[in-house]
Order: C-alpha cells, then structure tokens, then sequence
C-alpha cells in the first residue's frame, strides 16, 4: 500500500472504528474478566475473515500475511479501570469500570488495522501478528500472554504499540515516537502489614502499637531515596493507602499500608525491594512489632530498540509530514524523554525489538480538558484513523525492509 492509499483507506474506517469504540467503552471491563469484551472483539476479527486463536488468561492472537518473511507484532490493550465515569457521554460506562486510560481507542484502532491488513494481504511481503491482551493496567496480561506463546509460532523480529494521551497541549493526531532507551518505569505494587497487638486504648502498656511502628515506617521509607540513591538514580516510592484501627479508643491489632515504586534500573529495583524490607522489619521490631512487605504484580523497564526507533521515525515522517511526527529527543531539545507511567508492553520489549508510539488524543483547547485515569477524560475519536494508517504503513514498510 502507498502512503496515498493508508490515509485514504484508514479515514474511510473512521465511523466503523467509532462504533468499535463506542460499544468498547460503553461495556468497560477489568483486568482479565473480559466476559464482553474478548467474544466482540474475537467475533469482529472473525467477520474480516480471520482465524482467532485464545491465548492466556483472556487474550486473542491472530497473524494476517505470508510465512517466510519478516514478522512484526502489533499491540491493543482492552482492560478498563475501576472508575466511575463522569463524562455525560451519550456511550458512558454504567457498571462502575471506566476506559479512563483510552485502551478502547487502542483496541478499535488495531480492529481498523486488522481490516485494512485483511483487505490487502496479498501486497503484504511478510506476516503481521495482532495481539489483544487484557490486564494491561494491572501488569498481568503481557506476562500471561508471554507465557502462553503469544511470541512463537511465528516469533517477531519486531513489535509496536500506540498509546493515546489526553489533555496534553499538541494538536491532536500528532505522534511521538519514542527514543531508543528506557521510556517507562519498572513498577512494583508492595504491601506492608504490621502486625502488633490489640488492647484498650487506656492502657497501651498491655499491647503493641502497630499504628505507631507504621507511621514510623512510613516516614523512614522516604528517606531511601533521601540519602541512599544518587542523584542519577531515578525512582519514586508512593505509599498510596494507610489503614489500621476502627474505634478510637482501641489501639488495633495489625496496620498496613500499601503503594508503588518506579525504577528505570534493574539495579536500583532490587535495591529498593531490599532496602524497604529491611527497614521495615527493623523499625517494627524496635517497636516490638512484627512487618511483612509483599510485593505484588509489576512490570520491567520499557525498552525502545534503536533501529527500530530510527525505522519507524522516518516512515511516520514520510506518512504524515515533518509536523506529524516527532520523536521524544526532538520534543525536549535534543534529550531523551522518559515518561513517569509504566506500561506492561515492557515484558514484550525485553524479548524482541520493540517501540512505543504516543499519539496525541485531546487537546485542553478543544475541551479535552482532563488527564488519562481521571473519571472525566475524553478523547478524541478522529485519531483513530490516524492510529490505523500508523500501524498499517509501519507494518508495511518494516515488512518491505
């Protein structure tokens, strides 16, 4: 397909792909309880003449090409978020779950490529794998997809995937190609809980405080990143909910809290883990308290590979002129940029050249006012098109190689 073609084609799937994430949206869903959303989005693959394969937990795969070429892998998320949308949206979420994150964009625009990758299979030089997974947000359904061969059969020499933002001030439709490097976080989600004991307010002496023992924790975690990370180490430790006791005149059995860290080191990842378990041991035992810290479900740094940086950069450039795309460097006069949000792609670019794309999907100008994650984000739905070329003309160049 020419360039000419890939606009054209894409911009007269607008609506279909506007109906996709409409009904998307509308029937949100969470980490990998999918009842809705996987049977629509396999049944619409299905009606373009695929062959839909379950993979994982909750994810769909699918190839469109030939064997004996080069493969390259495209990316959507579908999970939502527990959040109660607030938009006024003639389509918006009733049952508490939000697409607040914009996955339902990238689902519909990957249904948008599939058809365009269908409709012309035949000029295709290679094979491109479609790959829908679930539990995005939670930073379990790349892994699970991972781990049920989303990337044998065939393997990619190549992997992409768009993000859409809102509430960023760049015309809409631009994307970002980003830099090649880390771009996102490691991430861990961690608990503590402190266990003491319980006893009557009036005589703390027969008990063991762990409100205490974990407010103390709580103000020496911090200080990791005070006085034992360089200045070029860069992290964020976020204690996000502290909870313990019912009655206030009853000091309580156990305490928790709970939140995040972010990494772009591997290195200063496992020295954090270490760090905080230790002190949080020590600090309670002081207190006569016991602590256990968990550390849950995350995700490893997001690696961009360099050739495929400067591959996609230039086809972009090609696609939608020298003002419709720009990588991160030339965004932030000439330095890498590194966004604070992990993503769990990341499990896909530890294990073949990968690339994230950013593309702009609201602008505050234009009443696109509000953050990812917020319970009144919009976006912008004439970016689809844009997202489906971007996808349809990387696959294809890269493909032609």
């Amino acid at each position: 397909m020419t360039k000419e073609q890939v606009l054209q084609e894409a911009g007269g799937l607008l609506e279909e792909m506007c109906s996709h994430r409409r009904w998307l949206h509308a029937h949100a869903e969470t980490g990998f309880d999918l009842t809705e959303t996987k049977p629509y989005v396999k049944a619409a693959l299905e009606e373009m003449g695929y062959t839909v394969k379950e993979c994982g937990k909750a994810g769909l795969v699918t190839t469109v090409g030939k064997s004996g070429g080069k493969v390259i892998l495209l990316r959507a998320d579908m999970d939502a978020l527990p959040i109660t949308e607030e938009t006024g949206l003639g389509y918006a979420c009733g049952n508490g779950r939000m697409h607040a994150c914009g996955h339902d964009m990238h689902t519909a625009m990957l249904l948008g490529t599939a058809k365009l990758l269908k409709e012309h299979e035949s000029e295709l030089p290679g094979m491109v794998k479609l790959m829908f997974q679930p539990a995005e947000e939670v930073f379990e359904g790349s892994k699970d997809m991972i781990e049920s061969g989303v990337l044998e059969d065939p393997r990619p020499d190549a992997a992409m995937m768009i993000h859409v933002t809102a509430g960023m001030p760049i015309p809409a439709g631009t994307v970002i190609v980003s830099s090649p490097g880390v771009s996102a976080p490691a991430a861990d989600y961690f608990s503590i809980r402190v266990q003491g004991k319980g006893c009557h307010g009036s005589a703390p002496q027969n008990g063991v405080d762990p409100l205490t023992a974990a407010a103390h924790i709580l103000i020496a975690l911090q200080e990791i990143h005070a006085r034992e990370l360089s200045s070029t180490e860069e992290a964020v430790l976020t204690i996000g909910t502290f909870q313990g006791g019912e009655v206030g005149n009853v000091i309580p059995d156990s305490a928790t809290m709970s939140g995040t860290i972010r990494t772009y080191d591997e290195k200063t990842r496992s020295y954090l883990k270490q760090r905080m378990t230790e002190i949080s041991q020590s600090i309670a035992a002081s207190f006569r308290a016991t602590a256990e810290v968990t550390f849950g479900s995350g995700c490893p740094t997001l690696v961009n590979d360099k050739d495929l940086c400067e591959k996609v950069a230039g086809y972009l450039k090609d696609l939608l002129g020298p003002y419709g795309a720009f990588t991160t460097a030339e965004l932030s006069g000439g330095k890498p940029s590194r966004g604070g949000g992990s993503e769990d792609f990341a499990y896909v670019t530890q294990e073949v050249p990968a690339l994230m794309l950013a593309l702009a999907a609201g602008e505050p100008a234009k009443g696109h006012t509000f953050p990812q994650h917020h319970p009144k984000v919009t976006f912008d739905e004439n970016v689809l098109s844009t997202g489906a070329a971007v996808f349809t003309y990387s696959a294809f160049e890269y493909l032609r190689g």
